[in-house]
């Protein structure tokens, strides 16, 4: 019967529409965009059809309950968030699962959202990428957040693998329970030694690694730092120190690190915490010893003054101790702590 009257029928105009026919989206104020976005929030959606109406980095909030909107997360999208009263999310549009997390304080940080697992009853987990700003930016935080879905997808849980990694041993771990469990067995002297190339060498360069991902290049750079003086303690005028707390560097203290760290490793293979020692086979640096002998005429002036100094001091036991030790080439603790029988 309408069609007989010569027009079609013609629905109720939905207020979307109205305002949408009188106001071109490009003339759109924020009111406006506000007065759209209350119309438009539905549980689902269609986030493209959005973007295509107000532009990537204006388009109108959604699911309010969830504190979310959908945008691509560029420069300009991050600059332009302002903060509100609770924390929201800016998610993107390219990767799916990739969010910008913006707090009330107005601190913006890139993160991952993703189910471990497979299925809708997997539990949702969220790991930060990092903050804005140098270095990350949002494309760097976009590529490693596909690089973190890609081990979602390979049934790997990244959150995991984080806590663990804080859990992991650094090189200074390593040490402090190397010096706790190993060390009883050496003489006060050689360990006072080795606390000595440990403070000064070893965890400057080494100690912020962690142990399980060291590996022979790193051993390697830290003979050759250690051998250029690069941990060398300036000491500047009129300053005192304790004697022998300094850290000279240069080839010998490199050739005795070394093996120090090849210690630490080898203590740590046999307690099962790692399959191999990358100190091993590492050159030492090459030290040239030197070797030289008294001559007759200097072993006689040694003697005389010798003599001249236990007169002269009236006590004839360092003297003598100096003496055996030429004449017997003992260590100097062992005549030291030689005992009448």
């Amino acid at each position: 019967m309408a069609g007989g009257l010569g027009f079609e029928p013609r629905l109720a105009e939905s207020e979307s529409e109205k305002l949408r026919r009188h106001n071109p989206p490009q003339a759109l104020c924020r009111h406006q965009i506000s007065q759209l976005s209350s119309l438009w929030c539905r549980p689902n959606p269609t986030c493209t059809v959005a973007a295509k109406i107000f532009g990537a980095d204006m388009v109108p909030p959604w699911r309010e309950e969830e504190h979310s909107m959908q945008a691509k997360v560029t420069k300009r999208v991050v600059d332009g968030v302002e903060p509100r009263e609770a924390t929201y999310l800016v998610r993107d549009t390219e990767v799916k699962g990739f969010v910008l997390v913006v707090t009330p304080a107005g601190a913006r940080s890139y993160a991952v959202d993703y189910r471990a697992g497979s299925g809708r009853g997997s539990p949702k987990g969220r790991l930060i990428i990092g903050k804005h700003g140098s270095p990350r930016t949002p494309e760097t935080a976009r590529v490693e957040a596909k690089r973190l879905l890609a081990e979602v997808a390979a049934g790997r849980d990244p959150a995991t693998a984080r806590q663990k990694d804080r859990k992991a041993l650094t090189f200074d771990d390593l040490i402090d329970l190397y010096l706790s469990e190993r060390v009883n067995h050496k003489k006060a002297s050689t360990l006072k030694a080795d606390r000595g190339r440990i403070e000064h060498h070893l965890r400057p360069l080494l100690g912020k690694l962690r142990a399980e991902r060291i590996v022979r290049a790193d051993v390697e750079r830290m003979r050759n730092a250690v051998t250029a003086g690069k941990t060398v303690e300036r000491i500047e005028s009129g300053e005192k120190r304790q004697s022998g707390s300094m850290a000279r560097g240069g080839k010998g203290a490199a050739a005795q690190c070394v093996p120090l760290v090849s210690s630490i490793f080898a203590f740590a293979v046999e307690r099962g915490l790692y399959a191999d020692n990358p100190a091993r086979g590492v050159k030492k640096a090459p030290v040239r010893k030197v070797e030289r002998f008294l001559s007759e005429a200097e072993i006689t002036r040694l003697a005389e003054a010798l003599d001249e100094e236990a007169q002269r001091s009236g006590n004839p036991y360092p003297c003598a101790a100096i003496k055996l030790l030429l004449l017997t080439g003992c260590r100097r603790g062992e005549i030291v702590n030689l005992c009448w029988e």
